[in-house]
């Protein structure tokens, strides 16, 4: 397994490209394309579907025999929810920026003509809130399991300053359902004030992957197995898009047994 930790390789253009073959893993891929206005970025799905998240910014999507327009309203994604478009295997799509864009491309194995590609439109996304305490955070489901997809699951996740996320520890790494689903998953991280980090552990219990990542504005984490926990630092809030996908689509997970005393508090 390489460094569980992706930096962008620039700031413009495809800056993060992950793939199940660079990942070292079967299911999750994962594009951040950064786009100037007037600039487009296309490709065909092939044997994979795919779900077309507008981070930041507005664009014009087409997907499939299917023109969405001009879609995207926030310039942050730390205002508001997403726009987002369902691509599915054996089609092409393309997204020309009318200002400033982050894409995120998140893919997964697709049956080509399962369904149709779709526009994702925020007003129908549900964000609550989850956790309390030091531990509250705003979830928003933008292709979650009970949405029509083949192997994808799409969240984003806003922490404030101070608080944890994907916490207390749980993790999702065993085919043994209704118990636990097998997922494998990538963190997008985004940091406001950008100057800032979040820290995030990645282990399994017997400590045979133990890693712990400062992560800047901008960079992935891949958890190919075991916990995840985020932490966020006083005075920077965090942004993570997740993408997940595994054998079956369904998110059980399992909670570290040694923190389950948190859930009481």
């Amino acid at each position: 397994m390489p460094n569980l930790r992706v930096r962008p390789s620039g700031d413009h253009g495809k800056v993060i490209s992950i793939t199940p073959d660079s990942a070292g893993w079967t299911y999750v891929g994962f594009d951040v394309v950064r786009l100037r206005p007037g600039e487009t970025s296309f490709a065909d799905t092939e044997d994979r579907e795919a779900c077309l998240v507008l981070i930041e910014g507005r664009a014009v999507v087409t997907a499939g025999t299917e023109d969405f327009g001009l879609i995207g309203e926030r310039m942050t994604p730390f205002s508001g929810k997403p726009h987002a478009v369902y691509v599915p295997a054996g089609a092409s799509w393309s997204v020309k920026a009318a200002t400033e864009v982050t894409l995120g491309v998140c893919s997964a194995p697709g049956k080509r003509g399962a369904r149709p590609a779709r526009h994702i439109d925020p007003a129908g996304l549900v964000q609550e809130t989850r956790g309390k305490g030091r531990n509250t955070r705003l979830v928003t489901g933008i292709l979650p399991e009970g949405e029509p997809a083949d192997s994808l699951i799409v969240v984003e996740v806003i922490t404030p300053a101070g608080n944890t996320s994907s916490y207390p520890p749980h993790k999702h790494d065993v085919d043994d359902l209704p118990t636990e689903s097998c997922l494998e998953e990538t963190y997008y991280h985004r940091v406001n004030p950008a100057q800032g980090w979040v820290f995030q552990r990645v282990y399994t219990d017997d400590r045979s992957l133990d890693e712990a990542m400062a992560l800047e504005d901008g960079d992935v984490a891949m958890v190919p197995r075991g916990y995840h926990p985020v932490a966020t630092l006083h005075g920077y809030d965090s942004y993570y898009l997740n993408v997940m996908a595994g054998p079956t689509r369904t998110w059980k997970f399992h909670n570290a047994p040694e923190h389950e005393w948190l859930f009481r508090l």
